[in-house]
């Protein structure tokens, strides 16, 4: 295969990319995953890869803690307790401390408890702002704690307002904004905005679903109020396994969230008559957890928590500096354009690729074993993640675009043919 730039200038070459990987302190990490041979698996930002270990934790919660177990591995293989455990390792990883994030329920509930909470800090004030850009899922969410506050407003930044600075007020009570954009990656600085939400008198609610796992997170040293996230893409722990919240320290004893169940009790074992909310950070749970999804979360966890973030950060930086500046041209002579931030202080850990005929082009790709994303209307999205792809992988997946972008192969019907999930 003729890869792109062998016979160019201004773009790395075979040699020089064989030499990153030969010096890549990270490419040990691969070999903790399961990519399927011969695939290329650039959708991590969407679902991340197995994790080899994951095979043998699930067979000891399956085969051990439940069949031989039963009822007594509440305790004995302190499945009670793996929502705090678990929590306190994702919250290593998010720059939060001890106490502060719980493993739990999925995404959309806990941005639902953590707009609740965040109204609840902030009693009095009516406005909810919010991205019109944000992830759906958010603005869904957003959308139903309004229809059951009829005080309440949601304002949207694109829609009400240009940016979101300028729609926070006197009247705002919280913030939710996505630290990475889901479309384009753009990053967004958490110490500032939150800092302007402060000073504003508001709470921000920060959605690390882009995040988490892959650059450094700041959340104690950016003064944050709350945070949530999903743990299947960087974090490698499983389709739809449990999501987590985090909620600071100083906001324990005060806030409410409005799903007051059994687990988020200070004694749930005392059945008592009355709800009686936890001291800490389980005040943010509510029902049973899912314990064979939280079970696989271990092995998702163990595969980069040893490894120093600012490792991942800078090789993610790498890739995608490699990936935009081998397809850069030949996107622009095709009519697709990089809407991802060029800066690397301003992106998260992915390539986004607009063009009119994007799911197709996905398609031809994914047909190739270069596996990428497409989101509505014309996106592509190339996640980058630094643990299981090498340089070279960078290359290859580059080449092939080319290919398609220039053979037009993305115009074989096959490839239009739209299935339930892009």
């Amino acid at each position: 295969m003729t890869l792109v730039g062998d016979h160019s200038t201004g773009v790395p070459m075979r040699a020089e990319v064989e030499a990153r990987d030969a010096a890549d302190p990270l490419a040990h990490l691969r070999d903790r995953f399961h990519v399927p041979e011969g695939l290329i698996y650039l959708a991590g930002n969407s679902l991340g890869p197995a994790p080899l270990a994951v095979f043998d934790d699930m067979e000891t919660a399956l085969r051990q803690e439940w069949a031989d177990g039963l009822v007594g591995s509440w305790n004995e293989a302190g499945w009670f307790a793996l929502a705090d455990r678990l929590g306190d390792r994702i919250g290593a990883l998010i720059g939060a401390e001890a106490g502060q994030t719980v493993a739990c329920d999925t995404t959309s509930v806990n941005v639902y408890k953590a707009l609740h909470a965040g109204l609840s800090l902030r009693p009095g004030r009516t406005t909810i702002v919010a991205e019109s850009g944000s992830f759906p899922t958010d603005l869904y969410v957003a959308e139903g704690v309004v229809a059951g506050r009829p005080d309440v407003t949601l304002l949207l930044e694109g829609v009400d307002g240009a940016t979101l600075e300028e729609l926070i007020g006197e009247r705002t009570a919280v913030v939710l904004v996505n630290h990475v954009d889901y479309r384009t990656g753009a990053l967004r600085d958490m110490a500032a905005l939150t800092r302007r939400v402060h000073e504003a008198g508001a709470v921000v609610v920060w959605d690390l679903c882009h995040s988490a796992g892959i650059l450094p997170v700041a959340l104690d040293a950016s003064n944050a109020d709350l945070a949530v996230g999903c743990t299947y893409k960087y974090l490698n722990c499983g389709p739809g396994s449990p999501a987590f919240i985090y909620a600071a320290h100083r906001h324990h004893e005060t806030l409410r969230q409005p799903l007051s169940g059994w687990w988020g009790h200070a004694a749930p074992f005392a059945f008592e008559l009355g709800y009686r909310p936890d001291a800490g950070a389980r005040r943010l749970l509510c029902g049973t957890q899912p314990i064979l999804s939280m079970r696989a979360l271990n092995a998702g966890l163990a595969a980069i928590e040893d490894v120093d973030m600012a490792e991942i950060r800078a090789k993610s930086l790498a890739l995608t500096d490699l990936f935009m500046d081998l397809v850069r041209e030949p996107c622009a002579a095709h009519g697709a354009e990089i809407v991802t931030p060029q800066a690397a202080a301003e992106r998260g850990s992915q390539v986004s690729i607009t063009h009119p005929d994007g799911y197709a082009i996905i398609q031809a790709l994914i047909a190739r074993g270069i596996v990428g994303d497409f989101r509505a209307p014309n996106l592509m999205r190339f996640g980058m993640a630094p643990a299981y792809l090498s340089y070279h992988d960078i290359h290859v997946a580059a080449t092939a675009l080319v290919e398609v972008l220039e053979s037009e192969s993305w115009r074989d019907p096959r490839f239009a043919a739209r299935r339930a999930v892009t």
